[in-house]
C-alpha cells in the first residue's frame, strides 16, 4: 500500500491506563498482527495495517538513531525497551512506553518481532521530548550521511553523564 504524506497536527491522543497495544512483524517489519487498541490508535483499519511496515505510524519527530538502536537490539535477539511517539493517520499523535522482543519458532529461529505498548509515564515524556528534539537537531545537522552516529552520540553523552546504561535510564524515567 503506497502511504499518502500525513501532515503531523498537534492531537496528542493520551493513551488508558489498562491498554496495552499489541502488534506483531516478521523479520522485514511488515505488521502480521495488532490488537484492537492498536486498530484504535493508529486510525487505520486492520486491512490497511496487515502486511504494511510498521514504521507506517513513525512520527517524523522521532529520531532514526532510536530506531536504529531498536533494530540493532531485537536483531540481536535481545528485547528492548523504549518510549517512542507515533503518528495516526489522522496526523495527530501517541506516546507509547514499548517493550519489543522478538518471536521464535518452535525450533528456536528467530521468525518475527512482538511488540507490547502500554501508557508511559507523563513525566518521563517531557525528558524523553527533549532529548530527542536534540537528537532530531543533531541528525538534521549532520546530514544524512552521519545523521544516525551524530544523533547516538548525544544520547551516548548522556549516559556517561549520568553514569547510567540505557536500561537503567529508561527505568529510573519510567519509576519517576
Amino acid at each position: 500500500m503506497k502511504q499518502k504524506q500525513i501532515v503531523p497536527t498537534s492531537k496528542e491522543r493520551i493513551m488508558r491506563e489498562g491498554d496495552f497495544i499489541v502488534s506483531k512483524t516478521d523479520l522485514k517489519g511488515r505488521i502480521t498482527y495488532g490488537n484492537r487498541i492498536f486498530i484504535e490508535f493508529s486510525g487505520y483499519s486492520e486491512a490497511e495495517l496487515i502486511g504494511t511496515q510498521h514504521n507506517i505510524i513513525r512520527h517524523p519527530d522521532m529520531p532514526r538513531a532510536v530506531f536504529q538502536l531498536l533494530w540493532d537490539t531485537i536483531e540481536q535477539g535481545k528485547e528492548i525497551f523504549a518510549y517512542v511517539k507515533n503518528m495516526s493517520k489522522d496526523g495527530g499523535f501517541y506516546w507509547v512506553f514499548a517493550n519489543v522482543t522478538p518471536s521464535y519458532d518452535k525450533n528456536g529461529n528467530m521468525v518475527g518481532y512482538y511488540s507490547v505498548r502500554r501508557k508511559p509515564n507523563p513525566k518521563a515524556v517531557a525528558v524523553v521530548d527533549g532529548v530527542y528534539k536534540a537528537m532530531l537537531a543533531e541528525e538534521q545537522r549532520a546530514g544524512a550521511k552521519d545523521a544516525i552516529a551524530k544523533s547516538t552520540q548525544i544520547l551516548v553523552d548522556l549516559l556517561t553523564e549520568k553514569g547510567l546504561s540505557y536500561e537503567e535510564l529508561i527505568f529510573a524515567l519510567e519509576a519517576s
